[in-house]
């Protein structure tokens, strides 16, 4: 049996530049092969709304209201100072046909491309030459590896080539080193002494309407444009894909109306202290100043991973699954509404649990419901992933599970995701 799941589809703008030429055009999230207005994001939460601010009931407080004003706009201006330093405009160059006039998306993220679509194998390749064909943004998490963080979108692979433009206008190769199965992250490297790093806040302390700006190279064109805004929503759902069957989950991120542009993908979010707090990933399209960000708690691991080893380690339960909530419960008779339902995605090769993985091992299968790890319950505010993620390979987690209508109790060890 498998359960059918309805979802609710908002477009989004993914942040990544790809552009041929003069001409520039605006990629998918996930790498996929479509065209802008197919790009989606799905089970968005509406929930979460901004606080109502009070307003001054008389005059009696226009100059205490003006005094804050003046405090915020000087916050704003010495965080954007701390900060600007350390963020960095990433520039994407890939071979291309030197007889193609413009490609399109589905060039560039096609893997076998150039080569791998050819009808004829005995057909003569044509030449190539090194072409600018995307951009975004990044940071710098350690000044002395002069390690960068951004978006997986923006650098995908060890395929392309990459330059980094730093804040003082030196243009430096950089080298791709390790990219997220979990998050839309991805690092990058380059060589240059004297550089600035940022300081990591704590993203589990925002609060809807505190005030957090964006920094970014806004249209591939602007580098390290500032803009200002607040924190709209936290522990947002949100799936990203194109219609096509490739999609990929972003949990628990960050929503924020501060404008955030094509080529801000992979910048930084902050406080008003100057700390950055997230790692800007995508805008709506369906409404006004929604953008997302992920959380900067959810990439620490992997930034400490890549300093210490230079690869990215992250444990897995090898599932594929969905949260339940009243409206799924419902439309497939569900005993339960919470917890992680395991199902097989679109595929026939998207099995619900990886053959020879840990919860394979442990004993799961299809149709099975996680209702506990360790004790603490799974919901829309505890996802499966996050508390998988906030432990170690080698862990063994206590899950409590429903199989076929009875409760039982299961110990999996983590696994090194592949």
């Amino acid at each position: 049996m498998k359960f059918q799941i309805n979802k609710f589809f908002i477009l989004v703008i993914v942040l990544a530049l790809v552009g041929g030429g003069a001409a520039g055009t605006i990629t998918s999230y996930y790498m996929a092969k479509t065209s802008l207005d197919q790009i989606k994001i799905a089970s968005y939460d509406q929930n979460l709304r901004a606080p109502i601010l009070n307003q001054p009931t008389n005059g009696s407080n226009d100059k205490n209201t003006n005094n804050q004003d003046v405090d915020t706009e000087q916050s704003v201006v010495t965080a954007v100072q701390k900060v600007s330093p350390a963020v960095v405009s990433i520039v994407v160059s890939r071979q291309v046909a030197q007889n193609s006039i413009s490609f399109s998306p589905q060039d560039f993220f096609d893997l076998n491309w150039p080569f791998g679509n050819s009808q004829n194998p005995n057909q003569q390749q044509p030449s190539t030459s090194l072409r600018e064909v995307g951009g975004g943004t990044g940071f710098i998490v350690s000044a002395a590896n002069g390690l960068i963080l951004t978006n997986k979108h923006v650098a995908p692979d060890n395929q392309s080539v990459y330059e980094v433009l730093t804040s003082d206008g030196q243009k430096i190769p950089a080298t791709f080193v390790a990219s997220d199965p979990v998050n839309d992250v991805a690092f990058l490297k380059i060589n240059k002494k004297g550089l600035t790093e940022v300081s990591l806040g704590d993203s589990d302390k925002l609060q809807i309407g505190e005030s957090v700006i964006a920094i970014g190279n806004a249209l591939g064109e602007y580098r390290n444009t500032v803009t200002r805004g607040i924190v709209s929503g936290v522990g947002r759902n949100v799936v990203a894909g194109n219609g096509l069957g490739q999609a990929e989950s972003l949990e628990n991120i960050i929503q924020t109306d501060a404008a955030i542009n094509p080529g801000n993908s992979g910048g930084p979010l902050i406080n008003l202290n100057g700390q950055v707090i997230g790692v800007n990933v995508a805008t709506s399209q369906a409404g006004q100043l929604i953008g997302f960000a992920i959380p900067i708690n959810q990439v620490k691991s992997a930034i400490s991973s890549v300093r210490l080893s230079g690869t990215i380690v992250r444990p897995y339960l090898g599932i594929r699954y969905i949260l339940i909530n009243d409206e799924i419960a419902k439309e497939n008779n569900l005993s339960v509404n919470y917890g992680a339902l395991l199902t097989r995605g679109q595929s026939v090769t998207e099995l619900a649990v990886v053959p020879g993985g840990p919860a394979d091992k442990a004993g799961l299968v299809e149709n099975d419901i996680i209702l506990e790890v360790n004790g603490q319950k799974v919901d829309q505010n505890h996802s499966l992933a996050q508390l998988v993620q906030q432990h170690k390979v080698g862990d063994v987690l206590t899950l409590k599970i429903l199989h076929d209508g009875a409760q039982r109790t299961i110990r999996v060890t983590l696994e090194q995701f592949k």
